[in-house]
């Protein structure tokens, strides 16, 4: 097999299972090369996808050691990804009244989410985790996205508590502007004790879920060490949460102009 050939594969291979490791070992039986040859095909293609803005290959030092990619993102296409989004979401047609947006059309097309999720992982991938999480319903396509690019369980949260799930822990939390008592739900079985966690949501507006959120994995003593928001409205300006990131913020639904005011977040990286 030509350089060119042997490269192409092994970037295949490594880019359709994100964040797993490959030893060297591994690409040298396939390949019948020495590992030499490997660290300079690594190299190679390690320079293809930065210059394309694909992502980056990440060597593991040691003998248990190796390769895997991260599907990361460059500031110019984050931009890009970001503009879009901001697009997308200023089409009069979404506004639903109350200040609300019509979004699931955007948090169930694959493909977009995957490239939000890219913007995410640049920000997570040094994150220590082992798990992300989300709460149900239009933030789970976006969480199983940055689930799959990390190689982290998904842990979804629910509203009422499922009978096939078994035994669940439950708490009440305050959400939407007018501070309803809402209530969510977790598996025992879902996470362990003394673990980390990345919260990842579609839309914050006060916080209250996000809040709930670590609350009840609180009562797992389960760290929450980053939280992801793709949407958040500018209004109530003060949070019931901090140190969350974000891509875009929603800054005025005019309901009678038919007008929506959105802005990326340009200091995200």
């Amino acid at each position: 097999m030509k350089r060119s050939m042997r490269i192409s594969s092994m970037l295949q291979e490594m880019t359709s299972r994100p964040s797993n490791i490959f030893n060297f070992k591994y690409f040298c039986d396939r390949y019948d090369i020495a590992k030499s040859t490997v660290s300079e095909d690594v190299s190679i293609a390690n320079e293809a996808l930065e210059i394309s803005g694909q992502g980056e290959l990440v060597t593991i030092p040691g003998s248990l050691g190796g390769v895997k990619y991260i599907p990361t993102i460059n500031k110019k296409m984050s931009k890009i990804v970001q503009d879009e989004f901001c697009s997308r979401l200023t089409d009069s047609s979404r506004i639903l009244g109350g200040g609300f947006l019509y979004t699931s059309d955007i948090m169930y097309d694959v493909s977009f989410v995957k490239n939000l999720g890219r913007i995410f992982i640049t920000k997570f991938k040094d994150i220590e985790a082992d798990y992300i999480v989300t709460v149900e319903t239009k933030g789970i396509p976006l969480a199983s996205t940055i689930a799959y690019m990390l190689n982290l369980p998904l842990v979804i949260i629910r509203r009422e508590p499922k009978f096939s799930e078994g035994s669940t822990v439950s708490i009440n939390y305050f959400s939407g502007p007018d501070q309803r008592v809402q209530k969510m739900s977790i598996a025992k079985r879902a996470v362990k004790p003394g673990s980390k966690a990345i919260v990842i949501d579609d839309f914050m507006r006060g916080g209250g879920s996000i809040k709930g959120i670590r609350e009840i994995l609180n009562e797992f003593e389960v760290e929450t060490v980053a939280t992801g928001i793709a949407i958040i409205s500018s209004k109530p300006q003060n949070k019931k949460v901090d140190s969350f990131v974000h891509l875009v913020t929603l800054e005025e639904v005019d309901d009678f102009e038919k007008t929506i005011s959105v802005s990326p977040n340009v200091s995200i990286f």
